[in-house]
């Protein structure tokens, strides 16, 4: 909660690979606030307010995962709602004649988005949603100690450069200073 609070503000790229790693620890904890809060919460250093606060933020958040039916795999809905909102944006920025760099960091990204997209097939999603895919199996590879090619690793750079430049617009765009029409 405190990280994900502060990662929406900065860099909501960080703020929703964050909350997909959150999904699959609570499903690695079981749904069971007792495991979450021995093996994640009590480990933070804060006071009693700040851990009710916590421990509330992740009944929530296995509730909603109960009620969308994320036992197993998926994501909540409310993170659906960012990578909607991203996609808004990006589209918005594609289509703007103010935004030359953003156009050429997406064109530049689109050769790995459409490979990772083929190798996906029939399950393949949106450009953005693949982006994050991509990121998000990065992640987990790295915390497994896997090793990456080459490619994957110049793939990962493009991808993440990408999604640093939608993130720093959608900042931008939730301070105000970028209008969509």
């Amino acid at each position: 909660m405190i990280i994900a609070n502060k990662k929406r503000k900065e860099n909501i790229a960080e703020y929703l690979l964050y909350m997909w790693q959150i999904e699959d620890t609570i499903r690695a904890n079981h749904m069971n606030i007792e495991e979450i809060k021995k093996n994640i919460i009590d480990k933070f250093d804060i006071d009693d307010v700040q851990k009710k606060e916590m421990v509330e933020w992740y009944e929530n958040l296995i509730e909603m995962m109960r009620i969308e039916q994320k036992n197993e795999s998926g994501h909540l809905q409310i993170n659906k709602n960012v990578i909607t909102e991203l996609s808004d944006l990006h589209q918005y920025l594609l289509g703007s004649e103010k935004e030359h760099f953003y156009t050429a960091a997406f064109y530049k990204t689109l050769p790995y988005i459409v490979e990772l997209r083929s190798k996906a097939g029939e399950n393949a999603v949106g450009e953005l949603e693949t982006c994050f895919l991509a990121l998000y199996g990065v992640l987990m590879l790295r915390l497994n100690n896997q090793p990456l090619s080459p490619e994957t690793l110049s793939a990962v750079k493009e991808i993440s450069t990408f999604l640093a430049i939608l993130s720093d617009k959608y900042r931008l765009y939730k301070e105000g200073k970028i209008e969509i029409d």
